[in-house]
């Protein structure tokens, strides 16, 4: 069953996923622009990027869950318009590889993704569809399905839906924080970088056009963040602590010294 917040431990610090550890933290502007120098050098390039994060992620799922990886269970995985939901298609694919039962939902399904992200969209469409969420009412993507997942303790549902970077509230996706990672929720919930709605720079969701926060649900409960090559400023912010749980750090090939 999923645990009250009070009874998960506080990791003050951030497990490392097992690869090379790269900086103590990075920011959001930093680890961008760590990538894209490692992509312009050749020292790796964008779709080997995400398929070493999604396998981070997938790695880090099953160390956090260990019962995980004997007994698949089923798998949401909500995945956004950028690379973020790129990293979500492969984990996905991975999972289903392992023989998860996998359901791909995609906000904003029919706009252009970027090139890495697009081909792990194919890769993934060879397997099974992807449920399309709109980007203007989410909500109504659910149409015709039941009002919340019949998932269980052996189940996930994982957060690819924005990412680092996010600049204002994301109450449009608040129908997707109220079904898939709902208070008392029986399953397991990962998010990939960062929950959907929290700054990972601050760690806090960002503020209106008011300057007031956004009211809740304004981001993706999350039990696991997976975060790539260092944590960010906003993962320190919580301390194991709603919405942003646990932290792991996983390696994807980027220069230490970054």
């Amino acid at each position: 069953m999923h645990m009250d917040w009070a009874d998960r431990p506080k990791a003050g610090q951030e497990r490392n996923g097992g690869a090379a550890a790269g900086p103590a933290v990075l920011t959001t502007a930093a680890m961008r622009a760590l990538e894209a120098a490692a992509i312009a050098r050749g020292v790796v390039g964008g779709a080997e990027l995400m398929e070493r994060a999604g396998a981070g992620v997938v790695a880090a799922i099953l160390a956090e869950w260990p019962p995980l990886a004997a007994t698949p269970g089923r798998a949401d995985i909500l995945c956004g318009p950028g690379n973020n939901g790129g990293d979500g298609f492969v984990v996905a694919r991975l999972l289903a590889a392992r023989g998860w039962d996998v359901r791909v939902w995609h906000w904003g399904a029919g706009e252009p993704l970027p090139p890495a992200a697009e081909a792990m969209r194919a890769r993934w469409l060879g397997l099974g569809p992807i449920h399309p969420l709109p980007r203007t009412s989410p909500g109504s993507g659910l149409a015709g399905h039941a009002p919340a997942p019949a998932l269980g303790a052996g189940d996930l549902a994982v957060d690819a839906l924005i990412g680092i970077g996010l600049a204002r509230p994301a109450t449009a996706l608040a129908p997707l924080f109220r079904r898939w990672s709902p208070p008392g929720r029986a399953w397991h919930t990962v998010a990939i970088d960062v929950p959907t709605g929290i700054d990972a720079d601050t760690g806090l969701p960002p503020p209106g056009a008011d300057g007031r926060p956004p009211a809740p649900p304004c981001a993706f409960d999350a039990d696991l963040t997976v975060t790539f090559h260092a944590p960010k400023p906003g993962h320190r912010a919580h301390g194991g602590a709603p919405p942003i749980g646990r932290v792991r750090v996983a390696g994807i090939g980027l220069p230490a010294g970054g």
